[in-house]
């Protein structure tokens, strides 16, 4: 299955007016990085955000998410949020914010 193409459209939208990410094609699928940080991104039709490993805890409470384990190894820190916990753009926008904050707080590559 390829990535939702539909919703990388959304997430492009959702950072147009910003000039400090780009996508890059990865894991089958695309990846938005902060400063050549991977922030967000999406994995068939899910949406993936990197949200350090204590919002990831939080985040991994509400039955619309789940780990970020796409090779048999759960990454820390990331999330996987499925099409019904961001059918809105408001909580597309939530979950977008919450990866952009912490993103936003390490080291420039």
């Amino acid at each position: 299955m390829a990535y939702d193409e539909k919703l990388a459209k959304r997430l492009s939208q959702l950072i147009a007016q910003r000039n400090d990410f780009y996508e890059q094609k990865m894991f089958g699928g695309v990846g938005f990085l902060l400063h050549g940080n991977m922030c967000f991104g999406i994995y068939k039709n899910y949406l993936i955000l990197r949200l350090g490993e204590e919002q990831a805890k939080k985040a991994l409470k509400k039955a619309e998410t789940k780990p970020f384990d796409i090779t048999g190894r759960v990454m820390k820190g990331w999330v996987m949020v499925t099409p019904a916990g961001m059918s809105s753009e408001n909580t597309l926008r939530r979950w977008v914010t919450k990866a952009i904050a912490f993103v936003s707080q390490l080291p420039r590559k």
